[in-house]
């Protein structure tokens, strides 16, 4: 088959070098994800995953910086508003600091609500013919890192997909064939990626190929999904060099998700780069307003991000959050197996976009409180009813945890919130209220449906029995050691008595059901952070 580069003739006309690419003799193997070995594997050997590349740019990898968020107390700020998010990113980047660059992370790099998320748990799905997309749980038990302190979690259970009923999917993976992506761990980790989720595909589904360097080009216009042998023809054809114009390869990407677009259907973008844009429009405000611009029209955004050294992790995270989408790292070919093989209804298929959750704490049972993660999630109270502010999308089979630390009331308050003094016109917990004294929180929810412009609430009163650490549920207790485990990577001031041995115990014990080794992959981060903190 021909490949038909749109605008630019042959793909040599963009000046790609030939380089690290994707070509593959005909019986060449891609090693199987199940063995978990952290190197990515080539027709011809075996490339550590930790060889950087070279191209332009490569200054180091961009984080935003975190403000952690502090204990605040409820009845100076009762409310707590936040984005959901279902991004795992963070996690994969943690694990390549630590398993393959053999350091430990940036604290920047750790975004605890990523490291609790990218864990499956075992939630109750809704029906099929539930009202809502989702069901919202809540359980409370003790904090194991400040006994004095209580721990919440706030769960929700995206609704499993019907194969029955699927649509199809119309992809357009947006691909970036710079210098930059001149690695074993990019642009070849790429084509594998792209293979495996080729493989899941049928002839409902259409496949389209844009990518993108100086200049950006068509590489396959709409493939059939039942014809996975297209796909794999045009990416052995690619070759990375050259400098990067992203935001020209964007546009060309939506322009041709909407030529094929599918009424009903999953109709999205992945993005495949290190997010080096150097050319044309390159900066992340330019960048996250044309892809905000975009998702108007209904086509989600999917952002797969490849490489260390120059991976540009800020950019990549805000374009995905504003372009209605979820961001991953892709590390491994075992990686890519888990975002788009075993999670491939989650990381393809939206059930419901700009999903916002709204705490209301109850001053006479919670003294303050505090959201672990989500910094950079966070919303003003006022946005909850506001369906004008963009939030975070749920996938096909998703589960989003939040975790809560709580001061009880009549327990001393920490000292980052001791010096705050009571409002003079405000109720506080000794006031009689007409509020249910045995309610610690109220919880609302808003969400849209993928294709609405209009907000749906889900709200409920939160009358709960404290279970003590040693009697709570195996995923409670496991999504509580991964957030006490991104506090010491970050050497949080909030991480209280947690040390990496407490870390690891708690998660032996509460590994459970493992069948793809995900959780017995996080206790051997823990005991590697541990000996790097030790050396």
């Amino acid at each position: 088959m021909d490949i038909n580069v749109r605008d630019l003739g042959l793909l040599g006309a963009m000046g790609l070098a030939l380089a690290v690419g994707c070509g593959r003799s005909p019986n060449a193997q891609v090693d199987s994800p199940s063995r978990g070995a952290y190197r990515v594997s080539e027709a011809a050997g075996e490339i550590a995953a930790n060889d950087l590349g070279q191209g332009p740019g490569m200054g180091g990898d961009k984080f935003d910086p975190i403000d952690e968020n502090p204990f605040l107390t409820t009845t100076q700020s009762p409310l707590s508003t936040f984005s959901i998010d279902v991004d795992t990113a963070s996690y994969a980047k943690v694990r390549s600091y630590l398993l393959g660059q053999g350091q430990m992370p940036r604290p920047a790099a750790v975004r605890i609500e990523e490291l609790v998320n990218y864990f499956d748990y075992a939630y109750t799905a809704p029906r099929t013919d539930a009202r809502h997309p989702f069901i919202v749980d809540v359980g409370l038990t003790g904090c194991p890192w400040n006994s004095a302190h209580r721990l919440a979690r706030v769960a929700l259970q995206g609704a499993e997909p019907d194969a029955d009923k699927r649509a199809g999917s119309n992809l357009v993976f947006l691909i970036d064939v710079s210098g930059s992506m001149n690695a074993p761990n990019k642009l070849p980790l790429v084509c594998d990626s792209i293979r495996l989720l080729a493989e899941q595909l049928t002839g409902i589904d259409r496949v389209s190929l844009v990518v993108y360097a100086g200049q950006a080009g068509v590489v396959l216009d709409g493939a059939s999904g039942g014809e996975p042998e297209q796909i794999v023809a045009a990416l052995t054809r690619l070759n990375a060099g050259g400098s990067t114009n992203g935001g020209e390869g964007i546009m060309q990407a939506y322009s041709l998700a909407r030529d094929h677009f599918i009424e009903g259907g999953d109709n999205r973008v992945v993005l495949c780069s290190d997010g080096d844009f150097n050319v044309g429009v390159t900066g992340t405000d330019s960048l996250v307003q044309m892809v905000e611009e975009q998702a108007k029209s209904d086509i989600f955004l999917t952002v797969l991000g490849f490489g260390m050294g120059n991976h540009n992790d800020a950019m990549l995270e805000q374009v995905s959050g504003r372009g209605n989408g979820n961001y991953f790292f892709i590390d491994t070919i075992r990686e890519a197996e888990k975002v788009l093989v075993h999670d491939i209804h989650g990381t393809l298929t939206t059930i419901a976009k700009d999903v916002k959750i709204q705490i209301e704490f109850n001053p006479k049972r919670v003294a303050a409180y505090r959201l672990i993660g989500y910094e950079n999630r966070m919303l003003e109270s006022r946005d909850f009813n506001d369906d004008a502010k963009d939030a975070g999308e749920v996938g096909a089979g998703h589960s989003v945890t939040a975790l809560y630390e709580i001061v009880p009331q009549g327990t001393d308050l920490p000292e980052s919130v001791s010096d705050v003094d009571p409002l003079r016109y405000q109720k506080t917990s000794d006031t009689e209220t007409s509020t249910n004294g045995n309610e610690w929180m109220a919880v609302k929810l808003r969400y849209k449906r993928p294709t609405s412009d209009e907000s749906e609430k889900i709200e409920f009163a939160v009358i709960a029995e404290e279970t003590p650490f040693a009697e709570a549920d195996k995923d409670l207790k496991f999504a509580a050691a991964v957030a006490s485990f991104g506090m010491l990577l970050r050497e949080s001031p909030h991480r209280g008595e947690s040390t990496y041995d407490t870390v690891l115990q708690i998660a032996e014990q509460a590994k459970g059901d493992d069948p793809f080794g995900f959780r017995a992959e996080f206790c051997e981060l823990v005991r590697v952070a541990k000996s790097l903190r030790n050396l």
